[in-house]
């Protein structure tokens, strides 16, 4: 089958190994002076090692590979010690892999390893699942009051699992939307969840619809309005959207809102699908 994976160019590579604490997974390894991927089974292709190389000599590429084996990562992680299975079962947390996470527990169960009672997630701390509250002052001089509630919220970066999406209203929003309306904040975020793409330049779509898919079953959020713009590429969000609804264990509201380019509302639709 075909999936993302990782790819080493070895004339880039230094060995200076860096990549090596970035990988969740224990896939790469130092051999004869270069980095290696050990085994295609090892890697997610979620690339968190990819911002490590000062080389620029990792990449991602869609090629034949064989599946991705969450249990045969625990078990090439598991020797290391809880703070290695920890960094791994939050990596997986703060990218939303709930079927992995939840291989991974029960690995661990099975094996009588003891699961670890925190864990940071490694890579960017801005990829870390937070939510805040919100403060009289939040807004600058002669600026609107941010709705903004959580964060991440590009939608390939959020959990499902994430405490504040759970039985939410949801906005999906188109990422040019917010910066075409002044009413963003005030009208279509207020009293919503956030979660943000752009199907046009955003790569791997079906993640995205496993994501809207995990946000209605697990999170049960109660409703999910799309934010787009009256342009093709558009089109698209909303479309993932009702395949990840239409696949989905629930039934939920789904309503379309369309703001112009110059930021003037449009017609809206809904459906219950």
């Amino acid at each position: 089958m075909k999936r993302t994976v990782i790819t080493i160019d070895h004339d880039k590579c230094n060995g200076c190994g860096l990549c090596i604490p970035g990988c969740p997974e224990g896939a790469i390894k130092i051999i004869d002076g270069k980095a290696r991927l050990v085994s295609d089974l090892l890697c997610d292709g979620l690339g968190a090692c990819l911002g490590r190389c000062p080389e620029n000599a990792i990449s991602v590429e869609e090629r034949e590979a064989g599946d991705y084996d969450e249990r045969k990562v625990m078990a090439n992680i598991a020797v290391q010690g809880a703070n290695t299975i920890g960094a791994h079962l939050a990596h997986l947390e703060a990218h939303g892999q709930s079927a992995y996470l939840a291989q991974a527990m029960a690995y661990l169960k099975e094996n009588g390893i003891p699961i670890p009672a925190q864990a940071k997630p490694p890579g960017c701390p801005g990829s870390r699942a937070t939510a805040f509250e919100k403060t009289q002052h939040s807004a600058p001089a002669g600026g609107g009051e941010s709705q903004l509630t959580h964060w991440p919220i590009q939608l390939r970066l959020v959990s499902p699992r994430a405490a504040h999406y759970r039985g939410c209203d949801l906005l999906l929003a188109a990422d040019c939307s917010a910066f075409a309306s002044g009413a963003f904040h005030g009208v279509y975020l207020k009293g919503r969840k956030l979660a943000i793409a752009c199907p046009k330049l955003d790569g791997d779509q079906d993640v995205y619809v496993e994501k809207i898919t995990a946000l209605i079953d697990d999170a049960g959020i109660k409703s999910l309005t799309v934010l787009i713009m009256p342009v093709p590429c558009c089109e698209g969000l909303l479309r993932m959207a009702q395949k990840a609804a239409a696949q989905a264990a629930r039934k939920i509201h789904i309503n379309c809102l369309v703001v112009g380019i110059d930021g003037t509302p449009r017609a809206s639709s809904g459906s219950e699908v």
